[in-house]
């Protein structure tokens, strides 16, 4: 739209100073007729623009104008916030706000903060470096985003359990781990984490917070994480896999293999690895069949053939 490519043109000369028409071109990707049809527009407008002719000529604002339209919208925040991966924005459908939003960004900064990304890395933080592909929908994340941006409270209504709360929080920041989202917010007093696919309902208020000034997204979350996995149950196994599989495996989000040890077989190991329950194990080592042979201990493997012995007689009445 026009109106936005005007924008552009407005906080480009700016934030950079001085640009020619080419420059202009090349950035906004459109022709240099078009930057000059756009020129006339801002200049018809009352936004004092000059034309400097010569070798180091350019167009520029006039000595100490400033424009206030430095505000971004919830998409915009997103776009620039989740840029570490551009597969996220488009899965956000946020890609076309990027550029806009980077412009914003560089208005805003000399005072919001003398560093841009500490501003934004202290409020998002992507765990993992690719994005995982999940079904989980949010409807409030712009929302979120926005309230965020603004250091807002929020009023939510969060869904656990098959019973619903409603809390107001305070959001410090947002998390997305192997493409689930969550919130990292104070309430009552207390650091939480909600998953934002759960939040049923989302109200806006008016009343502001002031953000714990030694609050560390990146290591509450990390922290958070490692208590989280400590407090998860514990189960060890003894297994024989095929060295084919044993990389695939270790990637499994719910196994840790512990200790890896060589047979006589070069396409064998026998290893030490921990599940979370006996019914997790039994699960994901039936996925790997027959490539993943329990060894240890004896209830495992009982559980593991009587759901092969099931799954056998299925096909064979089918």
């Amino acid at each position: 739209m026009r109106a936005d490519r005007l924008l552009s043109i407005l906080l480009l000369l700016q934030n950079r100073g001085k640009m020619t028409s080419r420059e202009l071109a090349q950035t906004l990707e459109v022709s240099e007729r078009t930057v000059f049809r756009d020129m006339e527009a801002l200049s018809a407008s009352g936004i004092p623009i000059l034309a400097e002719r010569g070798r180091e000529g350019g167009w520029m604002l006039t000595e100490g104008y400033r424009t206030s339209l430095t505000g971004m919208k919830p998409l915009e925040i997103g776009s620039l916030l989740l840029s570490a991966d551009a597969s996220i924005m488009k899965d956000l459908g946020i890609q076309d706000d990027y550029s806009s939003a980077v412009l914003k960004l560089e208005a805003a900064s000399s005072h919001r903060t003398s560093n841009p990304a500490n501003y934004l890395s202290e409020r998002i933080h992507i765990d993992g470096a690719s994005w995982h592909p999940s079904d989980e929908t949010y409807p409030f994340l712009s929302v979120l985003q926005g309230a965020l941006w603004e250091d807002r409270k929020v009023k939510i209504t969060y869904l656990r359990s098959n019973e619903t709360t409603v809390r107001f929080i305070e959001p410090l920041g947002l998390v997305a781990k192997r493409g689930v989202w969550y919130i990292v917010a104070k309430s009552k007093d207390e650091l939480r984490t909600f998953r934002v696919s759960r939040l049923v309902n989302v109200e806006e208020t008016h009343e502001w917070f002031k953000r714990p000034d030694d609050f560390d997204l990146k290591q509450y979350w990390e922290e958070s994480t490692t208590a989280f996995k400590a407090a998860l149950p514990k189960y060890q196994v003894k297994l024989r896999v095929r060295t084919s599989v044993l990389k695939e495996l270790q990637r499994e989000r719910f196994v840790s293999v512990q200790l890896i040890e060589p047979t006589s077989n070069a396409e064998w190991v026998n290893l030490d690895a921990e599940f979370n329950t006996i019914e997790s194990a039994c699960q994901i080592i039936l996925s790997f069949s027959p490539s993943v042979i329990v060894l240890s201990p004896q209830e495992l493997l009982e559980m593991v053939k009587s759901a092969i012995a099931k799954i056998s007689a299925i096909y064979e009445n089918f």
